[in-house]
C-alpha cells in the first residue's frame, strides 16, 4: 500500500445517522489514531458532512453510487447492488488498498459483503461477530460471541469461535492467557442440550485455549471469563439485553440521583464519578463488533453510532491491524493442522 500507516476503508453512508456522525468520527480518528481514513459513498453528501474550510485534498473520498438500506434483504442487496458503499469499502481491503473496513450500516449486510468479497479464513467454517462487555471488574472486558451471525451453531462451530476469540483478547484487549467459557444453563459439564455437551468436550479437549468450563448468565458480567462463546440466536439475545439494562441503570441515576436538595448537591459531587460510570457502561466505549473468521479485519457497528463510537471503532480496527489478529488466527489453524 502507498502508506505504512493503517488505512481503513470507511462506509460513510451506513448507519443512522450517516453520513455526518461517521464523517465526523472518522476526521477525528485521523487527526488523534494518525490513521488514513477513505471515505466511502456519495461524495457530495460526504464533503457535505465535511466541517467548514475542510482542505479536501486532505480528505480521501471514494465513490459510491449506491447504499443498503436497513430493510432490504442482505444478500439479494448486497449481489444486486455491486456499487454500494458496503461493497466499494470490502473491495478496496481486498485489493489491498485498505487495511480494514467498518460499517455502522445493514449488518446482515456487512457480513454478506465481507464473505462475498473476503472470503473466509482457511480452516474456519463459519465467521462469529465478536463484541466486548464490560465486567464488574474494572478494566477487564469480556469478549462474547457469537452475537448474530449464526443462529444455529453446531459444536464445531463453537471451537473455532473459541480459538479465534482467544487471538482477539490475547493481542488486542491484552489479556494473559484468555479464559474461555461455554455459555450454558449450568456449571456441570452435563448440562444443556445434546450440542452444548458436545461443544463442551471439543473445547476441553482443545489444547490451544484456556477453557475453564460452563458459564452461566450471571458469569457473564463477573469478570470471571476473559471470553464466551454461544450461538447467534442467544447472543444476539444477551447483548440488546444487555445493552438494553445498561441505559436504564443510567437513566434511573439521571432520574434519581439530583431528587431533593441533598441529590442535587449529591449529583454535583459525584459527577466525575458517573461520567466513569458512564463510560464502563456504554457500549460506544468499545464502538462496535469484530466479524472474526472472514479474511480481512471487518467492523460492524451500532446502526445508531455517532462520532464517539466511530472513533471507538476505528481505534480497534487499528489495533486488530497493528497486532496482527488474522495472521495469528491463521497461524493457530495452520499448527492445529500440522499437529492433527
Amino acid at each position: 500500500m502507498g502508506s505504512t500507516r493503517v488505512r481503513i476503508a470507511i462506509d460513510a453512508m451506513g448507519g443512522d445517522h450517516a453520513p455526518g456522525e461517521i464523517v465526523a468520527g472518522a476526521l477525528r480518528a485521523k487527526e488523534e489514531l494518525g490513521v488514513e481514513v477513505l471515505l466511502v459513498g456519495d461524495p457530495q453528501q460526504i464533503e457535505a458532512a465535511l466541517p467548514p474550510k475542510t482542505n479536501l485534498a486532505q480528505v480521501e473520498i471514494v465513490p459510491a453510487e449506491e447504499a443498503i438500506a436497513m430493510d432490504e434483504e442482505p444478500l439479494n442487496a448486497v449481489r444486486r447492488k455491486r456499487k454500494a458503499s458496503i461493497n466499494v469499502a470490502m473491495d478496496l481491503v481486498k485489493q489491498q488498498k485498505a487495511d480494514a473496513v467498518f460499517s455502522a450500516g445493514h449488518s446482515g449486510a456487512a457480513m454478506a459483503s465481507a464473505l462475498l468479497r473476503l472470503g473466509r479464513l482457511p480452516g474456519i467454517d463459519r465467521p462469529a461477530i465478536g463484541t466486548v462487555f464490560p465486567t464488574i471488574v474494572a478494566g477487564k472486558p469480556v469478549l462474547v460471541l457469537d452475537v448474530g451471525a449464526n443462529v444455529d451453531c453446531r459444536p464445531k462451530f463453537l471451537e473455532q469461535f473459541a480459538v479465534m476469540g482467544s487471538a482477539y483478547s490475547q493481542y488486542v484487549l491484552g489479556t494473559t492467557e484468555p479464559k474461555v467459557g461455554l455459555l450454558n444453563i449450568g456449571e456441570e459439564d452435563s448440562k444443556g442440550n445434546d450440542a452444548a455437551v458436545r461443544a463442551h468436550q471439543l473445547l476441553r479437549e482443545n489444547s490451544q485455549i484456556n477453557f475453564i468450563g460452563n458459564a452461566e448468565g450471571r458469569d457473564v458480567l463477573s469478570g470471571h471469563f476473559d471470553v464466551i462463546v454461544c450461538d447467534g440466536f442467544v447472543g444476539n439475545v444477551l447483548l440488546k439485553f444487555a445493552e438494553a439494562v445498561g441505559e436504564v441503570i443510567l437513566q434511573i441515576l439521571r432520574e434519581e440521583l439530583p431528587q431533593g436538595l441533598h441529590g442535587q448537591i449529591g449529583s454535583a459531587i459525584l459527577k466525575p464519578n458517573l461520567k466513569r460510570v458512564k463510560q464502563r457502561m456504554d457500549h460506544a466505549e468499545h464502538g462496535g463488533a469484530l466479524l472474526l473468521g472472514v479474511a480481512g479485519v471487518c467492523f460492524i457497528g451500532h446502526g445508531s453510532s455517532q462520532a464517539p463510537s466511530i472513533f471507538n471503532a476505528i481505534r480497534m480496527a487499528k489495533e486488530a491491524v497493528d497486532n496482527q489478529v488474522l495472521q495469528r488466527i491463521q497461524s493457530q489453524y495452520i499448527l492445529e493442522r500440522e499437529s492433527g
